[in-house]
């Protein structure tokens, strides 16, 4: 099952990660370019990246031009991270490419893509709650309401697995088809985001 693979990737991509943490460190991926595991691989560190690039942003004493640097740079990341999900969709469309559909077919809320991004956040959230339960310099009560919320992140990563694994084998089957739409942001480009075309007039 997919789901157990990218589980796996994502917590070894996240350790990887914190061995310096250090936002802009040079991915050294361990899987070959031209598969899946690679994307997933990339997938989570620049998730895991753009996650610290959160939390230095909300530091209360950052100086306004740091802290509009690092929105900047958060607004790259994710149009990277929105970039990676579809190399992962693409994947999987020329997987299925041959796989035709019943004719009471229907399409999913969103693409298998989109529901690991979804898993790759979720892993993250499941590390950095981990951590805070193994901190020594909490009290009782932050280590229980941290347990309690770690516990359902867990139960959440284990129900969005199943359904990440059983969205594929529904696409294999020909029980759903994929159908993939193209995010479309509109502030990155100079085109399309007023602010940046006015600017280009002045």
């Amino acid at each position: 099952m997919i789901s157990e693979t990218a589980n796996e990737i994502f917590q070894k991509a996240i350790q990887d990660y914190h061995i310096f943490d250090q936002i802009d460190r040079t991915i050294e991926n361990p899987y070959h370019k031209d598969t899946l595991e690679h994307l997933l691989y990339m997938k989570c560190w620049i998730d895991t990246a753009q996650w610290h690039m959160e939390d230095v942003v909300r530091d209360p004493k950052i100086a306004p031009e740091e802290g509009l640097y690092w929105k900047r740079r958060i607004d790259q990341q994710n149009q990277v991270r929105t970039d990676t999900v579809e190399f992962i969709d693409s994947y999987y469309l020329d997987l299925f490419k041959n796989v035709v559909p019943n004719t009471d077919a229907k399409v999913n809320s969103e693409s298998p893509a989109w529901a690991i991004d979804r898993l790759s956040i979720l892993a993250l959230k499941i590390y950095h709650m981990e951590q805070e339960t193994l901190r020594t310099d909490i009290s009782k009560a932050h280590f229980a309401k941290c347990k309690e919320k770690l516990d359902i992140l867990l139960e959440q990563r284990k129900d969005l697995s199943q359904s990440i694994d059983d969205l594929l084998t529904d696409i294999k089957s020909g029980k759903k088809y994929m159908k993939v739409y193209k995010q479309m942001k509109m502030y990155n480009d100079p085109t399309m985001n007023p602010v940046l075309y006015g600017n280009s007039k002045s």
